[in-house]
Parts: structure tokens; sequence; C-alpha cells
């Protein structure tokens, strides 16, 4: 495992654990406030029509309905209850850890959807190698938003604010853990 690597899970474990306290238990309520995989995906398709290209053309994509950030100066976040499928069929769970550093404030929920565009890119995703880095960025799902949007590495991110505002110039990385169904 590379040393930047093993700094940033470190980092993004200790902040979980002080800067957002309970708020991981919170994300992962089945309360009646928690977003469902099926109500995100409504939202996106909904919010971006074009989107479909995606889901028609994709070998495979996840759905996190919630994930929260926040951050002063250092931030971290947590996604939980993702549900991901190959081929259009449920073949797991995830979650999704944000770590980020530099110039930023405040904190803010959105949905994320990440396209596969083939299997290689899935199996990266399954086997915990895809890690998304600043190099790799997110479109906000509104209409007509999609349209320009490309695979890059295999993989296209699309956001949809839910919450919040966060100011930011920083460095991020997201890490994934892949759950398959037993």
């Amino acid at each position: 495992m590379k040393p930047q690597r093993i700094l940033s899970l470190a980092l993004g474990l200790f902040l979980l654990a002080g800067l957002l306290g309970g708020a991981q238990a919170a994300w992962r309520s089945e309360s009646k406030e928690a977003m469902t995989a099926r109500e995100a995906l409504k939202r996106f398709r909904q919010a971006d029509s074009k989107l479909e290209r995606f889901f028609r053309e994709a070998y495979g994509y996840a759905i996190f309905p919630v994930v929260g950030k926040g951050g002063f100066i250092i931030g971290g976040g947590f996604g939980g209850n993702g549900r991901v499928y190959e081929r259009g069929r449920l073949v797991g769970t995830a979650d999704v850890t944000l770590v980020s550093v530099g110039p930023q404030i405040g904190g803010q929920k959105f949905s994320e959807l990440i396209f596969f565009q083939d299997k290689a890119a899935m199996d990266r995703f399954k086997k915990g190698q895809l890690d998304l880095s600043a190099q790799v960025s997110a479109v906000m799902a509104k209409e007509g938003a999609s349209a320009d949007a490309n695979y890059q590495d295999g993989v296209a991110i699309f956001t949809l604010p839910l919450a919040g505002a966060m100011a930011e110039v920083s460095v991020a990385g997201q890490f994934f853990k892949f759950k398959p169904l037993k």
C-alpha cells in the first residue's frame, strides 16, 4: 500500500472519529428522514433526463443516497448504505470515506452516483482499488448537465446537493469499501 494512501486513510479515520463524532451513525440510520437508494436514483433521473444514456451504456453503477462532509482546514465525510449494481442487478453494498486538506469551511449533504464504463472499472471498485482524487471531477446533476459529461479513467461521477454549504479549495480523495451480497 502506498504511503500517501496509508496517511490519507489514517487521517480520514481520525477525522471521522474526531471531527464528525456521531454523524456516521446518524447517516446510517434508517429513520423516516433517511433517503433510500431508490429515492436517490429517482431524484437523479428527475434532475437530469440525459443521465439515461449512462444507465443504458454503463457496465454498472454505485449510488450513495446520503453523503455528508464537513471541515475547517481539514475535512472528512462519510456515506454509507450505498448500493452497487452490475448489469442492472444488485451485487453488493458500499461505503465511501472522504478526506480533504486545504482552505475549507462548512458542511453539506449530497447524493452521489458513480457509473462504471466497463468491467475493468467495476472490478477496480469492487476490489477496493478505485480511489477517486482531485483529478476525477464530479458533475452536479441538473437538466442537461450530463450531456457533455464523459468517463474519466472508466468512471463518471454525478452529485445532487441535499443540504448545507461548503466553501473549499482543497485536495480531496474518496475511498470505497465494497461488500458483496452473500
